[in-house]
């Protein structure tokens, strides 16, 4: 199958190319500055903005399936301010679908985010849940994916948690009660691949973690253990953090902000993790303990281990 993957050259896409070329797929990168640093061989590469639909249009000639995975992290500010999300994430998506439509591509996989909502409390949550919008009233054959916060090599969950909550002394809104469903890069991606690769997952909208839900501190700790160091969680008041947060959404180059603090106030879990939808039990994901501490990919949870 001819695949474009819009976001190609980024922490999951890069993945996903080499998830799919392992399948015999013909796999084109699309980004705004493709590098064959981060691509595997055999990649071909498109250079394109999502934001400018002419730069991207003919990249979907003669495609069968196209990914879009181009997002902002939720976990920093957005250079540009918050409404870089919906630029990016409802406009973006917009351009990519009407391209997707022009060219008549066969399957549409869109990543999303858990707790998508266009009236949701953050910036993210509202323009994920807007793009979600245009993708299900398009014409193309759709596969949505809500994920938790996913990690492995090349992702920044573990180093936005060492910069939120520092070794020895973490201060953490609500003493870090927020909890995550942490899902390894290398689980996501065969589910993502699956996707284009069987009927019964047309139409479908999945929500996808990991074995775990973790709350925020459980997640600083486990971090730092892995480093060899401890942390001592100490509760920073929920009205101090907003107070804190609030006068960094005003500082130049300050990594968080408001639409950060609206974020831990909600936890990021599934409902009902739908993996069984791919033939894949929780004992057969990477905890994030497994990954920190060089077990990723065994093929079983702690859980699993322990028993045998």
């Amino acid at each position: 199958m001819k695949v474009l993957i819009v976001g190609g050259s980024g922490f999951i896409g890069s993945t996903l190319c080499r998830e799919l070329l392992d399948r015999d797929h013909e796999v084109t990168a699309l980004s705004r500055s493709p590098s064959s640093d981060d691509l595997p061989k055999g990649v071909n590469k498109v250079m394109g903005n999502i934001r400018k639909y002419d730069t991207i249009k003919s990249a979907f000639e003669g495609k069968e399936a196209v990914y879009n995975l181009v997002a902002l992290s939720p976990l920093f500010k957005p250079s540009g301010g918050d409404e870089m999300h919906d630029k990016v994430h409802r406009r973006g998506t917009e351009n990519v679908v009407r391209a997707a439509e022009k060219h008549g591509v066969d399957r549409f996989v869109q990543m999303s985010a858990l707790g998508a909502d266009p009236d949701g409390s953050t910036a993210y949550i509202r323009a994920k849940g807007e793009a979600e919008e245009i993708v299900t009233d398009s014409v193309l054959d759709y596969t949505i994916f809500r994920p938790s916060v996913v990690f492995g090599d090349g992702g920044e969950f573990v180093s936005f948690t060492k910069l939120l909550a520092p070794p020895y002394i973490s201060l953490l809104p609500g003493g870090g009660r927020t909890r995550f469903q942490p899902i390894w890069v290398g689980d996501l991606v065969p589910m993502l691949a699956d996707a284009i690769e069987s009927d019964d997952h047309v139409g479908e909208i999945y929500e996808i973690g990991g074995p775990d839900q973790l709350r925020l501190a459980e997640i600083a700790r486990l971090i730092h253990s892995s480093d060899g160091r401890s942390t001592t969680v100490v509760p920073l008041p929920m009205a101090l953090a907003k107070i804190g947060l609030s006068i960094g959404d005003v500082l130049p180059g300050f990594p968080m902000g408001k639409d950060q603090y609206r974020s831990l106030q909600f936890d990021n879990v599934t409902d009902d993790n739908d993996i069984e939808a791919f033939g894949i039990g929780t004992g057969e994901l990477t905890t994030l303990d497994a990954y920190l501490n060089g077990r990723a990919g065994t093929g079983k949870s702690d859980t699993a281990a322990a028993a045998d």
